[in-house]
């Protein structure tokens, strides 16, 4: 099988060869080719020059698009800046003072610099992969986006004492992940995945009265466009899974901190899960043979469907030889 053979087997339901290898790299990758994470998130040139090195030289299975979470919020007027060796930073959210949506500039993928870039790296990955390789577009889901919009905390409160506004200011976000989505679904990704990592921060009646409405419309327009979907919200999530069960997502990225066992008994046999070793302890501090072990120990736990990944992102100073063993081919189980 090729690897988006493999890929879309898992996704319809049918034995692969192996399991797919989805790890997410971004500033692994960006050294990993002696480049930079702030070059990495600025040129789609070296996002795919990135990702395409690394998919030849560990086996990955999937092509990212992935590199940072201000692409809407540059887009919607977010005043960025880019450093070699950390993730990009936003100055000042642009609605931190004031409730106010008609302070948002109007994002146009095509035209908005930072959107237009991610959506050159779709098509820059979709022309170098020759069809061998499915390829991850990237959006913000509701809340991230929101909160990188007022700030963290700001945001928070509104969900508490203004849920008009909060709902306000996540239905124009969804607006614009709708639409940003679309995009790089028409320039050739076959998969979307959706970052909602501050919903983890949530109770369970705010995320599901507030948040999870909103996620299921990015779900269902991402569908009708043609594509897959994944949901990635780092942190726990336990106490959000009877929610995110509704949803209708295709893949679920899980993070280190949830049991794996609980998730699988959540959302069923309909949805793909991937994760869930630590970046860190596990994978970038582990050994090989450990490594190993882990993948094989969560396969048994969570059964088919699953694809292999950590909870979150490979950090920087992975050793090679430690993500050689993450994507070392497992043979799927009957």
């Amino acid at each position: 099988m090729t690897s988006r053979e493999r890929y879309d087997a898992v996704l319809c339901g049918e034995r692969p060869d192996i399991l797919p290898r989805v790890p997410i790299l971004m500033q692994f990758a960006a050294e990993y080719i002696g480049s930079n994470y702030g070059a990495f998130a600025s040129d789609h040139r070296v996002l795919v020059e990135a990702n395409l090195h690394c998919a030849a030289d560990f086996g990955m299975d999937q092509l990212s698009a992935i590199s940072d979470p201000y692409r809407e919020t540059a887009g919607f007027g977010g005043e960025i800046e880019f450093v070699c060796d950390g993730v990009p930073r936003c100055l000042k959210p642009p609605l931190a003072d004031a409730k106010d949506l008609s302070l948002l500039a109007e994002p146009d993928p095509l035209r908005s610099v930072r959107m237009r870039d991610r959506i050159d790296g779709v098509r820059g990955l979709k022309q170098r992969a020759g069809g061998q390789h499915s390829i991850l577009g990237w959006i913000e889901g509701p809340a991230a986006e929101a909160a990188d919009l007022r700030g963290v905390v700001n945001f928070l409160v509104d969900t508490m004492d203004d849920e008009r506004f909060a709902c306000a200011l996540m239905d124009r976000c969804v607006e614009v992940g709708v639409a940003f989505a679309d995009a790089q679904i028409a320039a050739g990704a076959d998969t979307v995945g959706v970052g909602d990592a501050v919903a983890s921060q949530l109770s369970p009646d705010l995320y599901e009265r507030l948040v999870l409405p909103r996620e299921r419309e990015l779900v269902d327009a991402i569908h009708a466009a043609g594509a897959f979907v994944k949901l990635h919200i780092c942190g726990n999530i336990t106490h959000l899974l009877p929610g995110i069960a509704e949803l209708g997502v295709d893949i679920l990225d899980v993070d280190h901190m949830v049991d794996m066992r609980a998730v699988r008994a959540a959302v069923g046999r309909g949805v793909v899960l991937t994760g869930n070793l630590d970046p860190v302890s596990a994978v970038q501090s582990g050994t090989p043979a450990s490594i190993r072990a882990a993948v094989r120990r969560v396969y048994a736990e969570v059964g088919a469907p699953y694809m292999v990944n950590a909870g979150c992102e490979i950090p920087a100073g992975t050793r090679p030889e430690n993500l050689r063993a993450l994507c070392e081919p497992v043979p799927a189980q009957a």
